[in-house]
């Protein structure tokens, strides 16, 4: 038998389990998932790395970078913070660019290196796995404990661990709330919440409250689902992932046909796998990865960890279970540099240098200037009209600048602030004016006059804004 008709021959599995997920029965019933406590080189990799990352995450919020916050997303006040450099409103091209960007990059490192991300980089799976998990495999035990304490009559030592484990989940779903929370507000404003009564900022309140409910319902009852129906990265993962994609893989050419092993067994004509099932055990999402990639899947690498302890133990070789593609497998080669992977990193290098060039090229100060609503324009006794302008200056630099708004090329015209003097712009901010330009009636000759303002901190010219002024229909 060629090996082409080999690999046919031990590939084709029954493809019924890809009609319904791991976690659901055929009546539509979850399966709870009993995860085997993992451990192996692999799983310590992943301990070291989950520390690394939660101490960023948890840190995040209070890290600085010239006076701006590492990373701010406050949708609510439309101001993001990105390694320090503050974007407004009026950088959304800028930040729809680096959407996009992200987007791609997504997509390209999908398509090479699979669900890498889900399994050891994803807050959901951190979190999870490193967190949640762990402290339930303190407080219930491993997993034949943790269904023994299910089947359980309400007693004393359940009703104990279920208090303490969940009064545990609860805390630290606080704890993630509030930090996701200072994410979209900024640290500050969290400590002021905290600090204050309730009554006093009640919609601050209601989103921490909201949050830490959320992440608690996630972790402690919604758990793998999150990955498996909600999450859109697990989705997309069906249609980019390809041959060439490296994720989790079984070696059915060297591991079928399996079988239990047998003391004294001729195992010539039988592959390496003795079907003992313990990677389907220490699965997370209860899949069996013998099956070949699956949507439940998320790289976590527990099944290679428990595969490579029994290669061990029966003096085998490891890798049963790898780090691998189809085609690694299949054809004994791995080619990561695809027609495909080149293709996605070509646009990646022009969106980023797209990107470069608007960043470094973006002005320092900006200014918008709206028409007040509902106003068109005023007749004054003395001949003038008038028309009220609302400007919004934006200062991306990190010094305070007076701004002072001139008209140009319209003697007649003339502008002043509500207030009087000029706008006073603190570092990193944006600040509301309200303007009343003025023109003699008889200097406008048609309904809508062309004006251009000019922006200047003492004699340098900082933006300039063009606008129409209205007037009365001339006949």
């Amino acid at each position: 038998m060629d090996n082409e008709a080999r690999i046919k021959e031990l590939y084709n599995y029954d493809e019924v389990y890809r009609d319904s997920i791991a976690t659901v029965d055929e009546k539509g019933k979850r399966v709870w998932v009993y995860p085997k406590k993992p451990k192996g080189r692999y799983h310590n990799k992943r301990v070291v790395v989950s520390i690394v990352l939660l101490a960023i995450l948890f840190a995040g919020p209070f890290i600085k970078i010239g006076g701006e916050p590492f990373l701010l997303l406050n949708i609510f006040e439309r101001k993001f913070s990105i390694l320090g450099a503050v974007f407004w409103p009026q950088d959304f091209f800028i930040l729809a660019l680096m959407a996009i960007s992200f987007f791609v990059f997504v997509i390209l490192f999908t398509v090479v290196f699979g669900r890498l991300w889900c399994g050891w980089a994803c807050p959901q799976t951190l979190f999870m796995e490193m967190v949640f998990r762990k402290i339930e495999y303190w407080i219930d035990g491993d997993a034949g404990q943790q269904r023994k304490l299910k089947k359980m009559p309400w007693n004393g030592e359940k009703i104990r661990k279920r208090l303490l484990k969940h009064s545990i989940f609860i805390a630290i779903a606080v704890l993630i709330g509030h930090t996701v929370m200072a994410y979209l507000i900024g640290i500050e404003n969290v400590k002021e919440i905290v600090s204050k009564s309730p009554t006093e900022n009640m919609a601050g309140f209601a989103g921490l409250v909201a949050f830490s409910g959320i992440f608690y319902a996630v972790f402690a009852y919604l758990r793998e689902q999150a990955c498996v129906a909600i999450c859109p990265y697990g989705r997309l993962q069906g249609v980019l992932l390809v041959k060439d994609s490296i994720a989790v893989m079984y070696d059915w050419l060297r591991g079928e046909p399996r079988g239990r092993m047998k003391k004294n067994e001729d195992r010539t004509n039988k592959g390496d796998c003795i079907d003992c099932k313990l990677c389907v055990h220490v699965c997370p999402t209860g899949i069996d990865i013998r099956n070949g990639t699956q949507l439940e899947c998320v790289n976590c690498t527990a099944c290679i960890d428990a595969c490579d302890d029994v290669m061990t133990k029966i003096g085998k070789p490891t890798g049963l279970i790898r780090t691998t593609s189809y085609n690694g497998i299949a054809e004994g080669k791995q080619k990561i540099f695809t027609a495909r992977v080149a293709g996605y990193t070509g646009v990646l290098a022009v969106l980023i240098t797209l990107l470069t060039v608007f960043v470094s090229s973006r002005s320092d100060v900006e200014a918008t200037m709206l028409r007040v609503p509902g106003m068109i324009y005023q007749k004054l006794d003395d001949g003038q009209i008038q028309n009220i302008y609302n400007i919004q200056f934006v200062n991306k630099t990190s010094e305070p600048i007076s701004i002072d708004v001139t008209i140009q090329d319209f003697p007649s015209a003339s502008i002043q602030k509500v207030g009087g003097g000029m706008i006073e712009l603190p570092a990193k901010s944006k600040i509301d004016g309200v303007y009343i330009v003025k023109i003699p009636s008889d200097d406008l000759t048609d309904r809508k006059t062309k004006l251009k303002l000019e922006m200047k901190s003492g004699d340098e010219l900082i933006d300039e804004v063009s606008t129409n002024f209205l007037g009365p229909i001339k006949y």
